[in-house]
């Protein structure tokens, strides 16, 4: 006969700390042991498919699948990668509620800088550690000075599939926008985070000729066009005589 309790994977972990040699315990006991945690109990190698949304772009979403038993920082990395983002940014998941208020902080820090009290790191932490409630939400937020923020939420959980490869993007709705925005200098205006003085001094020489280039083509043409001087002679007398008449 199948021992119910250990075929369903029902046996709570502390019963293990607690008992030097194997027993057998009743089903009802291993049921009621699996209840009092079901996602991280029932299916230690179960596989999470979680859907993740822009908080400002709903529009936009992913469909991951992880295993149960990998990081927060392989999920964080699955993320990145499903929306093109460089994933080198500090950022926070929050355990969330229905309501998504935020309870407990798992951070990354790329820099391998102290966490704050009472977060925890996502390279040790396990995601089933963390899974309560079938439909999890979880609050995340990325690249804190710019604050991209995700609304994430498990829908489904699956078996695992020995032929994928874990975490996967199974489902991409939408174009995600860029991470980072590329705002123009105003026309004319030089920015010097962009341009050093060697490439300053050319634009300045260039600038230079080309006032100079304006300023013979005026020397040719128009006013300053040379005179001759007896036209010039010719043009005073002519003058003179008009003013004689009209006195």
């Amino acid at each position: 006969m199948i021992d119910k309790g250990v075929s369903l994977g029902l046996t709570h972990p502390p019963v293990f700390k607690q008992i030097k040699s194997p027993v057998r315990l009743p089903f009802s006991i291993n049921l009621y042991f699996a209840i009092s945690n079901p996602i991280s109990n029932l299916i230690t190698m179960a596989v999470y498919r979680f859907r993740v949304s822009f908080e400002e772009f709903d529009e936009v979403h992913r469909d991951i699948e992880i295993k149960s038993t990998q990081t927060f920082e392989q999920f964080h990395l699955a993320i990145q990668e499903a929306i093109g983002f460089d994933a080198s940014k500090p950022s926070s998941f929050f355990m969330s509620n229905d309501n998504w208020k935020k309870g407990q902080e798992i951070t990354y820090r790329p820099d391998g800088s102290n966490h704050a009290t009472g977060t925890h790191d996502m390279r040790k932490s396990v995601l089933c550690d963390y899974i309560a409630d079938p439909h999890q939400k979880i609050y995340y937020i990325f690249d804190l000075p710019l604050h991209w923020t995700f609304f994430i939420e498990l829908f489904k959980i699956l078996p695992d599939d020995a032929s994928k490869k874990y975490p996967t993007c199974v489902k991409s709705i939408g174009d995600a926008p860029k991470q980072y925005q590329i705002i123009e200098s105003p026309k004319g205006v030089l920015d010097p985070d962009f341009i050093d003085d060697e490439m300053f001094a050319e634009v300045a020489v260039e600038e230079e000729e080309d006032v100079e280039a304006e300023v013979a083509d005026e020397t040719e043409v128009g006013f300053g066009e040379a005179v001759d001087e007896e036209e010039y002679d010719n043009i005073e007398e002519t003058s003179e005589e008009e003013g004689e008449r009209e006195e």
